[in-house]
């Protein structure tokens, strides 16, 4: 293979029931692009590497700023957000797998709703009785908004679970990602109030 290409290894799955494989994609270089820019490119152009036409990759993606978390894969051996791995910065040949924690719907494409669910099971949110005017809101120390600021930029990605040992597809534990808004909204003057709640999920 010439220094002009990249080779990309991509774990595929055709549905949820599917047995998974392994296929390859030869593509251009593109040293200033990122992975969502080769999936794009194979999904405008699905020639594997022997030359097949296939169906194009599965993924998702939304914001391309890693703020939403929604393209999360394994990059390499590595789960991350794909948006901001850059093809100049990786080892090749670049493997992408979907991440292993959660089911698979196609592709690299997992089904996270259990993050979600379990964000309704701890009451990820701060419960406001009516739309009457209730006036300002409490006032939070420095000190206390900081610790609330770092645990508020938790975007769901899910890499966490993915790297924990005890969060599997067959237990019920809720995980890193949870417990961290339960933490949040039971820090929070106003949420305390469903702190005993929220420790019960």
């Amino acid at each position: 293979m010439s220094q002009e290409n990249i080779l990309l290894k991509i774990k595929r799955q055709d549905s949820p029931q599917s047995k998974p494989y392994w296929e390859e994609f030869k593509l251009a270089s593109r040293p200033y692009g990122n992975i969502i820019s080769c999936l794009q490119e194979i999904q405008r152009n699905p020639v594997n590497a022997k030359g097949q036409t296939v169906l194009p990759v599965v993924w998702d993606c939304n914001c391309l700023e890693e703020v939403c978390g929604s393209c999360t894969m394994i990059v390499n051996g590595r789960v991350r957000q794909s948006c901001t791995a850059l093809v100049n910065k990786l080892d090749k040949p670049i493997t992408l797998e979907p991440m292993s924690k959660f089911p698979v719907v196609r592709d690299l494409q997992v089904d996270r709703s259990r993050m979600f669910e379990n964000l309704k099971k701890i009451k990820g949110w701060i419960e406001i009785d009516g739309s009457h005017d209730i006036g300002e809101g409490p006032l939070i120390p420095d000190k206390q908004r900081a610790k609330a600021y770092a645990l508020s930029e938790c975007m769901t990605c899910g890499c966490c679970l993915e790297a924990c040992p005890q969060f599997t597809l067959t237990n019920n534990f809720l995980g890193a990602a949870t417990f961290s808004q339960v933490r949040l909204f039971n820090i929070h003057p106003t949420g305390a109030m469903n702190k005993e709640a929220r420790l019960e999920a």
